[in-house]
């Protein structure tokens, strides 16, 4: 596993009964997770703490709970880079931590490739890999069928100092805009990808993870340029291993390097590591894998 332990903004304080406890900043936030299936002790003076509770209703969705005074939004930073926090409906608040991992990976290999690099980033919500591979130097393209999620991907550019960096910031269903970049002859260094598991592109395309993923990589890996430095996939369906995603990569695109592996956070209380979904690495031949 390959754990995102670079943070200072952020902690994972504890996990039990379904359940995380979260530092965001100065906020303490209590968030459902699935695979928190153990149950250990609760500190009361941790858990007692938290500003606010995510809970999941009996007839799906769920709200939050205030339980102390906290901001409606509010910011954190890793390395150079800013985000905006807020609380949304869907148990999240704009930033996926565990992602910090493949942010210094993907930085570490535009900046040794010394030369012009174009990155593609599709399902790319609000902008965490889009500013880390700006920041090492990229040019990125930008593109989420959530015309909330591209604002708020700008806005955190702006909080990062990097409104001004080559993002072109697209709003729009990723198989379609592919499939148009390759009409338009566009090629990319380096692709990312982290679809979810089920959603609606803009004009109401439903987009279902497991019936459409293999047609959405062949699609994208045929953008890749004549000297590409990674294709990356990021999947969190329970459904879908990193064995999957891996094999998939190795069969629908160019002979390379092909290395998965789950992604995970360290957990301050009790030692463990709780992972958080799996990423796949496609490379060419020469490269250095993940």
């Amino acid at each position: 596993m390959r754990i995102a332990d670079g943070w200072q903004d952020y902690t994972l304080i504890d996990s039990t009964d379904g359940e995380r406890l979260e530092r965001w900043g100065d906020i303490l936030l209590i968030r459902p997770d699935p695979q928190v299936i153990w149950s250990s002790p609760r500190d009361p003076a941790l858990w007692g703490a938290a500003h606010a509770r995510y809970q999941r209703s009996n007839t799906g969705g769920g709200r939050w709970h205030p339980l102390r005074p906290f901001p409606e939004r509010w910011q954190i930073g890793y390395g150079p880079l800013r985000f905006g926090i807020r609380p949304t409906g869907f148990k999240h608040t704009g930033l996926f931590p565990e992602q910090a991992v493949n942010w210094d990976w993907m930085q570490r290999v535009i900046r040794e490739a010394d030369r012009p690099v174009r990155i593609l980033n599709l399902f790319a919500y609000t902008g965490g890999a889009t500013l880390a591979c700006a920041e090492a130097g990229a040019s990125v393209c930008h593109v989420d069928a959530s015309k909330g999620m591209v604002g708020w991907a700008r806005e955190n550019a702006a909080l990062s100092g990097l409104e001004a960096a080559p993002v072109r910031w697209i709003q729009d269903d990723c198989l379609k805009f592919i499939q148009r970049e390759a009409r338009r002859g566009k090629f990319y260094e380096g692709i990312i990808m982290d679809p979810p598991s089920y959603g609606r592109g803009p004009g109401g395309e439903v987009w279902q993870l497991e019936q459409q993923l293999s047609t959405l990589v062949a699609e994208a890996g045929k953008l890749l340029s004549e000297r590409p430095l990674f294709f990356l996939l990021n999947t969190y369906s329970t459904g879908l291993s990193a064995g999957v995603t891996e094999a998939l990569l190795r069969l629908t695109l160019p002979p390379g390097q092909v290395s998965s592996g789950e992604i995970g956070l360290p957990q301050q209380r009790g030692g463990i590591v709780l992972p958080c979904g799996n990423t796949a690495i496609w490379q060419p031949n020469s490269a250095h894998q993940a």
